[in-house]
C-alpha cells in the first residue's frame, strides 16, 4: 500500500478570520508535521511495530494533533483488511470465550491490528452467515472456534485464501491450523480423578450437548474413562444453555435416577448450580458425592465448597493464535496447513472432591 491508498482522511476544523472552515486532512500533512515520508505514514499506520519507536511516536503526535483519521474503504478493501482480523466465538457470554477474545485484541492491538468479534450462539448457520460477512471485508485472518463446522463454511473458506486458525480444540479436522486440546481426554481426566477418589457411581452432568460439540467431546472422553475402569456412568442431559438453573436441574434429574457419588459437569457454571441445588437441598459436599467441573472460573475459589475443576490454558491459547495469526500474515513458511498447537488443560483440586 502506498500513499494513495489512504490519502484522504478525516476532516478537520481550521480556524478562518469570522468562522471554522472544514478541510481534508491528509496523509501528506501527517507526514509534514512528522518529517517523515508519506510512505513512512503508510507503513505505521499498516504495521507500526515496522516502524522505530521514536518515529512511530512522532507520527501518532501528529495524528493526534491533526485528529487525522485514515479512510480504509476508500483506498480498497484489501487495503481496510489488511489490518482486521475477524474472530467468531459460540458465546461472549461465556467467560472462557471473552477472556480470550480480550487476551487476543490486547495482542493484536500493538501491532496495529483490529478485531470483528461475532458470537454464533453454538448455531452451524449463524456461524457460516458471520463467516460470509467477514470474508466481505477481506480481513488478514479469520479466527474460529473448535473443528465442527458447516459444509458451505469449509467451502467458502477453502475457496479464499485468508488464513484460517481454529482455536479451543485439535484435530485432524482442521481448515487451515488449530490451536488447544483434547476435549476427550478432558472428560477421561475427569473420570479418573473421581475413580481416584474412591468414587465409583458417576454421572455426567451436561447442557447443551446435542449444540456444544466441545461439552460433548468431554462427556464422551469421561464415558469412556469409566468404561476402561469397569464403570458404567450415567449421562444428565438438560436442553438449554449451561447456567447454575441448568446445574440446579441437572442434579435434581440425577438424584432422582438413583444414588451417586461423583459428579463430573460440562463446566463451572453447571458445577456451581449443582453446588447450590445441593446446598437447598441439605446435601453436603463432598461427603455425599464428589464435584468436578471445567474451566477454572473465578468463582470456584470462593464458593463453598471451592470447586474442583479442570483448567484450560486459555492464556496460552490466546498467545499462540495471535502468533500463529501474525506468522501467516507475514508470510512465515514454516506455519503450514494441518500446523497443530497443544497447549494442555491440568486439575486444580479443591473442596468439592
Amino acid at each position: 500500500m502506498d500513499s494513495s491508498d489512504v490519502e484522504e482522511g478525516s476532516p478537520a476544523v481550521v480556524p478562518g478570520r469570522n468562522r471554522r472552515r472544514m478541510q481534508s486532512v491528509r496523509m501528506v500533512d501527517v507526514a509534514r508535521l512528522a518529517d517523515v515520508s508519506p510512505s513512512t505514514v503508510s507503513l505505521y499506520l499498516r504495521r507500526p511495530s515496522s516502524v522505530a519507536p521514536h518515529t512511530g511516536s512522532t507520527i501518532e503526535r501528529a495524528i493526534k494533533e491533526l485528529g487525522y483519521v485514515p479512510n480504509m474503504v476508500a483506498g480498497g478493501l484489501a487495503a481496510a483488511g489488511s489490518r482486521v482480523v475477524s474472530i467468531i466465538v459460540p458465546s461472549l457470554r461465556n467467560a472462557f470465550f471473552a477472556e480470550t477474545v480480550s487476551a487476543m485484541e490486547a495482542l493484536l492491538a500493538r501491532q496495529g491490528f483490529h478485531i470483528l468479534i461475532g458470537h454464533t450462539e453454538y448455531s452451524l448457520e449463524r456461524e457460516e452467515e458471520l463467516v460470509r460477512a467477514a470474508l466481505s471485508w477481506a480481513p488478514a485472518a479469520i479466527v474460529l472456534t473448535g473443528l465442527n463446522h458447516a459444509d458451505t463454511t469449509r467451502t467458502m473458506l477453502a475457496a479464499n485464501r485468508t488464513p484460517v486458525v481454529e482455536m479451543w480444540e485439535t484435530g485432524d479436522a482442521s481448515i487451515d491450523i488449530n490451536v488447544g486440546f483434547s476435549h476427550a481426554e478432558v472428560g477421561g481426566m475427569a473420570a479418573r480423578h473421581l475413580i481416584s477418589r474412591g468414587r465409583t457411581r458417576l454421572a455426567f452432568l451436561g447442557a447443551r450437548l446435542e449444540e456444544d460439540t466441545r461439552a460433548a467431546q468431554r462427556c464422551e472422553g469421561f464415558r469412556s474413562a469409566c468404561v476402561e475402569a469397569g464403570i458404567e456412568p450415567q449421562v444428565v442431559r438438560h436442553s438449554a444453555p449451561a447456567s447454575t438453573e441448568a446445574g440446579g436441574i441437572l442434579l435434581a434429574r440425577a438424584l432422582a435416577q438413583g444414588a451417586y457419588d461423583g459428579f463430573a459437569c460440562s463446566n463451572d457454571t453447571v458445577a456451581l448450580g449443582v453446588v447450590f441445588e445441593a446446598q437447598r437441598r441439605g446435601i453436603r459436599i463432598p461427603r455425599t458425592f464428589s464435584l468436578i467441573g471445567f474451566g477454572d472460573l473465578e468463582f470456584g475459589s470462593f464458593c463453598d465448597p471451592s470447586l474442583t475443576t479442570i483448567r484450560p490454558s486459555a492464556d496460552l491459547i490466546a498467545k499462540n493464535v495471535t502468533e500463529l495469526v501474525l506468522a501467516r500474515i507475514n508470510g512465515e513458511p514454516d506455519i503450514e496447513k494441518g500446523y497443530r498447537v497443544e497447549v494442555g488443560a491440568s486439575i486444580i483440586v479443591r473442596g468439592s472432591s
